[in-house]
């Protein structure tokens, strides 16, 4: 039986992840172009040659803690798993997908539609959400690889980014080991990001109300997707 004071409780820690979830929304609308960069940013990036190191790591960081969709996606993909193990590989295979085709698509000048791209990272958070819900089972009676869903998405995530990149027509020297730098920040937002996810949800897992919340939680991601995919595919038609 459930009591007052644990019902209040309970009520509390729902209103402060939801709080956290609308946050990301928010942001989220705010900056539809989730791979953008500010002025700023755009300005070092175009003027800077040779090695910076350091300023490549904090931009990386930068861009995971304020990659609305990076967030939103890893979110749908550590809502249901509980075990440390199981958070870590998931998110090597998203770190893998993404660092292979950011550092492929600058170095090789791989030239992909960033509309196309990005509302292909809308449908990433789309599919996650779906697959929270349980919609694959019921629709196909089946689950899919969700492993190796997570590594696609992972290398279309990445290729958001290198298109933007090569928009900026960086300076060759020593773009390699930036590039290597831009990626240890990634993943060192990517981190700081998912530790404050985690312990919201670990949070939230010891309440009864978790499986309501669930459903609204991915309802939402699903809701954001598609916000992003309409945008995108918008932006295509149009331009």
């Amino acid at each position: 039986m459930i009591t007052s004071a644990e019902s209040v409780k309970s009520k509390s820690l729902e209103f402060k992840f939801i709080f956290f979830l609308a946050l990301l929304l928010l942001g989220f609308s705010a900056d539809i172009f989730a791979h953008g960069v500010d002025d700023n940013t755009r300005n070092f990036l175009l003027n800077n040659t040779g090695v910076q190191f350091v300023a490549f790591m904090y931009i990386g960081a930068k861009h995971m803690i304020t990659g609305y969709d990076h967030l939103l996606f890893l979110l749908g993909v550590i809502f249901f798993i509980f075990k440390p193990k199981d958070i870590i590989l998931y998110v090597s295979m998203f770190t893998i997908g993404h660092s292979l085709t950011l550092l492929f698509g600058v170095m090789a000048d791989i030239q992909v539609n960033a509309y196309l791209i990005d509302a292909i990272i809308g449908l990433s958070v789309v599919y996650k959400g779906f697959e929270n819900l349980g919609g694959f089972k019921t629709v196909f009676g089946r689950s899919f690889n969700t492993r190796a869903a997570v590594l696609i998405f992972g290398l279309f995530h990445g290729f958001g980014l290198a298109t933007k990149i090569q928009e900026l027509t960086l300076s060759q020297d020593g773009l390699f080991v930036n590039l290597i730098a831009f990626n240890i920040g990634v993943e060192m937002g990517q981190v700081l990001a998912l530790i404050m996810i985690v312990l919201l949800l670990n949070i939230w897992r010891k309440n009864s109300s978790f499986n309501t919340f669930a459903t609204t939680t991915n309802s939402l991601l699903m809701s954001a997707g598609f916000m992003l995919m309409g945008f995108q595919l918008t932006g295509y038609f149009i331009n």
